[in-house]
């Protein structure tokens, strides 16, 4: 009988000292970085809050104790720990000295996902996608049909895949115009436009990206990479004229095209020059690809150092288990800092090139981010390449980037203990 009691009261002993588990993100310590925001995801999803610890141990996760839990962690791979309840006040003692560039907010339901994707995304597979995949966080494809019958409401996240605003098909004409793929897209954008009742496809993409603006206005987060980024703000800026030749439209584009542009109207870039040209394949000098002198063996971007405690925003979309990311290159690979809203903040930079990489913004009662480059593991990605196995890089600090905006809408800060 006491045999029996000690056991129990062992038992019980471990279940009270061993309260949480413990997902560490820094280098040292995690096998799968990229499957631990899967679980954190997962997690949500059993309606259990998850702290997420800003800057301790590159930005790890907590939440309670349960076996469902831990098997799920030792499915997939994630390294974790099981800590007792002593031990993690401790850890919150540490996250709340002043002293200390740390902080804690609080997930607490999971964002439903959207992606801006057509069916077909030929020529270009997409990272994020590719990335939500692989760390199992469930997402919904939209695409203009969608957009524009209001479906956005639905979400609370939304990526947009390699894409191009404009409605200058990427501006691949020049290469690709005779390939079959290009003409399957061109017939299946002018179908699309005719169905909604605009004339040209520019007419269309512009409808959409109004939505996209409307939907970060009214409290959505939108994530961009690639030629999503500047193709979305000149499109914006374009409202009031032309700027497809007549290869693109079947007329000729504006010839006043660049003083009538809006900036206004723009979430990230100001005072950019179009490229008129429709058989290169730029869409203006907001991208540095074509300019860059960058050799490939220093070529990286730094993240910016935020306060935890003061800027918990750029805290979160910065979280990584080391701050030198390795660059990338993309249609759209960096931004021009001069051309820069000063609204705009800069997370990641190219310092030494003058380019940022990685940038971030508000609007109304939203947020977007964009991120410069492709593919965060191949570096030159190419049309038609093989998608990356990201399998052969589950700690990748570029692709942390990606998820760490993805978590971000289920954020709340946690007030401190007094």
């Amino acid at each position: 009988m006491k045999t029996r009691l000690l056991i129990l009261f062992c038992t019980l002993s471990s279940i009270s000292q061993a309260a949480k588990i413990l997902i560490p993100m820094d280098a040292k310590s995690q096998k799968e970085h990229l499957k631990a925001y899967g679980i954190a995801y997962f997690v949500l999803t059993k309606n259990i809050k998850v702290d997420w610890l800003l800057n301790y141990r590159g930005g790890s996760f907590v939440f309670d104790q349960y076996e469902e839990l831990e098997k799920e962690c030792r499915i997939r791979n994630v390294s974790y720990e099981i800590i007792p309840d002593a031990k993690y006040t401790a850890i919150l003692t540490q996250l709340a000295d002043p002293d200390e560039n740390m902080d804690i907010v609080q997930l607490e339901k999971p964002p439903k996902i959207a992606v801006y994707t057509p069916e077909s995304k030929l020529p270009w597979d997409d990272a994020v996608t590719l990335v939500l995949t692989y760390a199992e966080i469930p997402f919904d494809k939209v695409y203009d049909n969608e957009l524009l019958e209001d479906k956005l409401v639905k979400y609370d996240w939304l990526h947009l895949h390699h894409e191009d605003f404009t409605g200058q098909y990427g501006k691949f004409y020049a290469a690709y115009h005779n390939f079959p793929w290009y003409i399957e897209d061109e017939k299946k954008n002018e179908a699309m436009a005719a169905k909604h009742g605009f004339k040209k496809v520019s007419q269309l993409k512009l409808a959409v990206a109004q939505k996209i603006k409307n939907f970060v206005i009214g409290g959505g987060y939108l994530f961009a990479m690639c030629s999503a980024t500047d193709s979305y703000d000149i499109a914006l800026a374009a409202e009031n004229t032309d700027i497809c030749d007549v290869m693109y439209d079947y007329d000729s584009q504006d010839p006043q095209a660049q003083s009538k542009l809006d900036f206004n109207q723009c979430l990230a870039f100001k005072n950019f020059r179009l490229v008129t040209n429709p058989y290169e394949y730029e869409y203006s000098d907001i991208d540095v690809t074509n300019a860059r002198r960058v050799p490939f063996n220093s070529d990286y971007f730094t993240l910016f150092t935020f306060s935890a405690k003061f800027d918990p925003v750029p805290t979160m979309l910065c979280q990584n288990h080391t701050t030198t990311i390795k660059g990338f290159m993309g249609q759209t690979t960096a931004f021009r800092s001069n051309l820069l809203k000063s609204s705009t903040l800069v997370m990641g930079e190219n310092k030494s090139a003058n380019e940022a990489r990685y940038i971030h913004g508000e609007l109304g009662k939203g947020t977007w981010t964009f991120y410069g480059g492709h593919d965060p593991e191949d570096y030159q990605h190419k049309v038609e390449d093989p998608p990356t196995d990201l399998s052969l890089h589950p700690n990748s600090p570029g692709y942390r980037l990606i998820l760490n905006n993805v978590l971000f809408p289920a954020a709340k800060k946690k007030p401190q203990k007094t």
